[in-house]
């Protein structure tokens, strides 16, 4: 078999150097992506979280943040009858961030404001 041609090798060199540039640029903008979600921050997740929604009505489905309780969740949508439209809660002291639950919401924030 005869060796490559001098051009075979450059392209080949050409090709190599592109798929580098293109992996490289690939890892800057993920990296980039990871940092641009204010993480610099000393706020806990939760806090951020709930600051940007604060005024935000409760949607039927709700899923617990860290550091919400029935209570604190009840007062936010004004549904007081958390527990028994969620059968799946056996202990009101067992809520963890993740749980979905359902709600009835209200405009009862409004009305305090």
């Amino acid at each position: 078999m005869a060796p490559p041609s001098r051009s075979r090798r450059a392209g080949i060199t050409m090709v190599d150097a592109a798929t580098w540039w293109c992996s490289f640029v690939l890892v800057a903008f993920t990296l980039m992506g990871t940092f641009t979600d204010n993480s610099f921050t000393d706020e806990p997740d939760a806090v951020r979280r709930n600051h940007l929604f604060i005024n935000r009505p409760c949607d039927e489905i709700y899923v617990v943040t860290e550091g919400e309780t029935l209570h604190t969740i009840s007062d936010k949508c004004g549904d007081p009858y958390i527990i028994e439209r969620n059968p799946h809660i056996h202990d009101p002291d067992d809520v963890f961030p993740g749980l979905v639950i359902m709600i009835n919401p209200s405009n009862h924030r409004k009305l305090l404001e």
